[in-house]
């Protein structure tokens, strides 16, 4: 049976959901101690400390979490994915768990982009949020898109998620207009991400990125294929991976692309690994797939184990 690996672009994650698994796993333990090595400080408690759910500790706890789900999922459930993709920072992950990156680089690598992007968006682009929301079909976004038009304001789709799921990024000062506007229509506004990323408009945060960041890493041809999240290519080469996670801040995600790949090479069933409350379960993962979510949750959850008679 074709499987694949999705590693879940990053949300709101409470602490408190992830401290017992991050302390218990074996996998997280040993990967919780190589990111505190490569950092320098105890990541632990820099997370439990943290205020933003998008901190510089927060971001590599996510990495710490998804890795090790995944090679939980390998040591007990004898998953072997023949695909792999990461939406959005997912991608991170996938570079990791397909053997494209280093896990230690990849832990340096999230810490130093997550201080880049808070220089960036706070000099150079302040003020810019990306919403995400719900229960919203294409025409309708459409109609609310086309009076931003009329009103003169910028704005990108950064996420095309589902038929009725997108990520919208804008300026901050418009977005509880847009609250508004799509509850008045149905939508279900989610959560606003700041920073935000995937918007052509930050083409130079990605060429400082490639300057001062991409530039040290050592990418390596990844030894399971990763599907991009822009265009649902799937790459093989360490070049194809580190574009894709350099186009990233340019170029919005596309899932259906993804699920469309997925799809043409027979993928059945799908684990999605890591703390997720939005790619295991949109409608485009469940309608098309058998999807199990690897979560700490589950991890966590005592073994069954049948007794002889």
């Amino acid at each position: 049976m074709t499987s694949a690996i999705v590693f879940p672009g990053m949300g709101p994650c409470d602490f408190a959901d992830v401290a017992k698994f991050m302390l218990i796993d074996r996998d997280a333990r040993e990967l919780l101690a190589a990111a505190s090595d490569a950092l320098g400080y105890d990541l632990f408690a820099r997370y439990r400390d943290s205020d933003s759910d998008y901190s510089e500790y927060a971001q590599v706890a996510f990495l710490v979490n998804c890795v090790a789900l995944a090679r939980w999922a390998e040591r007990t459930m004898d998953l072997r994915p023949d695909l792999i993709a990461g939406p959005s920072f997912g991608g991170k992950a996938a570079a990791v768990f397909s053997g494209a990156l280093d896990f230690a680089e990849t832990v340096r690598m999230t810490a130093r982009l997550s201080r880049i992007e808070t220089e960036y968006f706070t000099a150079e682009q302040p003020g810019v949020v990306t919403m995400s929301f719900v229960r919203t079909p294409v025409e309708r976004l459409r109609e609310i898109l086309a009076e931003l038009d009329e009103a003169g304001e910028w704005y990108e789709i950064s996420c095309y998620v589902d038929t009725d799921f997108w990520m919208v990024t804008l300026h901050e000062t418009r977005a509880d207009w847009l609250t508004r506007r799509l509850r008045a229509d149905g939508g279900l506004p989610l959560y606003v991400m700041d920073p935000p990323l995937h918007a052509a408009a930050f083409g130079p945060l990605r060429d400082r990125v490639a300057a001062e960041l991409f530039g040290s890493l050592r990418f390596t041809d990844p030894q399971i294929p990763v599907v991009a999240d822009q265009d649902g290519t799937v790459r093989t080469t360490a070049d194809g991976v580190r574009a894709m996670l350099l186009d990233g801040i340019v170029t919005p995600v596309r899932w259906p692309e993804v699920v469309a790949t997925f799809q043409r090479h027979g993928v059945e069933t799908v684990h999605v690994c890591g703390p997720d409350r939005l790619w295991g379960r949109v409608g485009a993962t469940v309608r098309n797939f058998r999807t199990t979510i690897v979560d700490p949750r589950r991890a966590m959850r005592p073994i069954r184990r049948t007794v002889a008679a």
